[in-house]
């Protein structure tokens, strides 16, 4: 049964098939085995993510025109960061590639010129990467909270005419209690289980969508599991609880 919104305020409202709040990171060292590791997950998974890694092995584009013709959604996670001229002529070189989000990193320039190109695609602002914790913001010259960097980027973002945010779920409540629904929150670092990697700021599937995600981002939980078919369904079962289906 689908969670009461009165219980849960942050639930995602947003009009999203369930099956596509589960995007896959797609971190795999060749367009072959991410093929075949399409071809394995089959329906468990409709949205893709598609990082550095994958982008540095060759054949990105044509992976992407691949996973469109079998009905999958991309998110192009790249963290465009350059001068503002050069992330606009990038964004803008993926007008006609028929994704769904792309990420930018940086500052107002930045972020202003990604939206300014944006056409169709969501931009999404990448706030603080789930790797880093309160103490490597220390080593980085950051004198705040991770919490307050976060809203204060995704307040910024949002202003300049980002359509959202990549931000762990563990901030996800506090930017909807400050800034509202309106906008797209993606949630990496989810654990189903106990974390043993270099992610630090970690939650799990339904705490991410009761702090308000829209979608959450699973890598190496699925790519690793003895059955990642099986680890992708127990996901979308465990999203399927939250929101009804």
């Amino acid at each position: 049964m689908q969670l009461e919104q009165g219980g849960f305020p942050h639930l995602s409202a947003k009009n999203i098939p369930p099956e596509e709040r589960l995007i896959f990171a797609l971190d795999v060292s060749s367009a072959a085995e991410a093929m075949a590791l399409v071809e394995k997950l089959g329906d468990y998974v409709r949205f893709y993510k598609l990082g550095l890694q994958m982008f540095m092995a060759g054949g990105y584009f044509e992976l992407i025109e691949w996973l469109r013709g079998r009905g999958k959604k991309v998110f192009v996670d790249l963290k465009f960061f350059d001068v503002p001229q050069t992330v606009k002529s990038a964004v803008l070189q993926l007008k006609d590639r028929d994704v769904q989000f792309v990420t930018v990193h940086g500052n107002d320039g930045i972020m202003e010129a990604a939206a300014s190109a944006k056409h169709n695609l969501k931009i999404l602002a990448v706030t603080a990467l789930t790797s880093l914790d309160e103490g490597d913001l220390k080593d980085l010259g950051f004198a705040c909270s991770v919490e307050d960097l976060v809203l204060s980027r995704a307040r910024r973002a949002l202003k300049l005419g980002c359509d959202g945010v990549v931000s762990s779920g563990l901030e996800a409540a506090r930017l909807r209690n400050e800034l509202g629904d309106g906008f797209l929150v993606v949630a990496p670092g989810i654990r189903p289980v106990a974390n043993v990697d270099d992610q630090k700021r970690t939650v799990g599937v339904k705490e991410a969508f009761l702090n308000g995600a829209d979608y959450i981002v699973v890598g190496r939980p699925i790519r690793e599991a003895a059955d990642p078919r099986r680890a992708a369904g127990d996901i979308q079962r465990q999203i399927a609880s939250v929101f009804g289906r």
